[in-house]
């Protein structure tokens, strides 16, 4: 199959950017986005040209590195697919198609397509975790988990940490990740100790780098794992306790 490829093209955090087009003919309709720009940049080499930076790694629907505007969608036409997850069959032959990097203020670019997400490991270094003392291994069976919790908990650890929710969203927020990983700690018994105060660091954290949500629900639709916006609600209704919790101990008046 034939594709037309308009890839942004920027040397730089501070350098202008463009857009450049390269013709890929001939392309096996059973590779991936990736493999197609694993050729192109051979191309690119071929001829002395600058290759095209992207983030990968393992190109398996797992790490989240590949992030990319496909046709002006997160991660392409396919929805509950990451960009190394689809497939040139999924795109109609002889289509032109803009590749972009995420588009957000708490995501700059670093080159052309690839980004600096640190601002993602700043929100899980501020309480995406637990602290409690484990000791020794102890039993599987030994502190019980509801189903429903333990799946809910589940749905949420899914989250690969991509970015697609806040390039997808209006005002670049980046709510339902953060709400993925308050989750899924925050559902089960483990994380009940500090759980108030995790979601208090959790969103001040990511308001430091992010837009608000106002519940456009894009996130859900561009999430490589579908996950539910419902998290989000579990998110602000936890922070809201907490906030209130909080003046209970200091005394101050509702």
């Amino acid at each position: 199959m034939d594709l037309n490829l308009k890839v942004w093209r920027q040397a730089g955090p501070d350098a202008p950017g463009r857009f450049e087009t390269y013709a890929m003919r001939g392309v096996s309709e059973d590779m991936s986005f990736l493999e197609l720009f694993d050729v192109l940049n051979e191309q690119l080499e071929g001829r002395g040209e600058e290759p095209v930076a992207f983030d990968h790694d393992c190109r398996e629907g797992i790490c989240g590195s590949c992030a990319m505007m496909i046709g002006g969608r997160a991660h392409g036409p396919e929805t509950g697919t990451a960009t190394c997850q689809l497939h040139l069959r999924k795109l109609v032959d002889g289509d032109t198609i803009a590749v972009e990097p995420w588009r957000a203020a708490g995501f700059p670019i670093i080159k052309d397509l690839a980004v600096d997400r640190a601002a993602f490991d700043r929100i899980v270094e501020a309480g995406g975790y637990i602290t409690a003392p484990t000791g020794s291994a102890r039993d599987a069976n030994e502190i019980l988990v509801p189903k429903e919790a333990a799946d809910a908990a589940m749905d949420a650890a899914a989250c690969i940490g991509c970015g697609a929710c806040v390039a997808a969203c209006p005002n670049g927020a980046a709510q339902l990740f953060t709400a993925a990983k308050y989750s899924h700690l925050s559902l089960l018994p483990q994380g009940q100790p500090e759980r108030y105060t995790r979601v208090v660091a959790l969103v001040e954290e990511t308001e430091r780098w992010f837009g608000s949500c106002t519940n456009h629900g894009e996130c859900e639709k561009a999430c490589p794992k579908e996950i539910s916006i419902d998290f989000i609600a579990l998110l602000n209704r936890d922070y809201v306790k907490a906030q209130l919790k909080n003046r209970a101990l200091t005394g101050q008046k509702r």
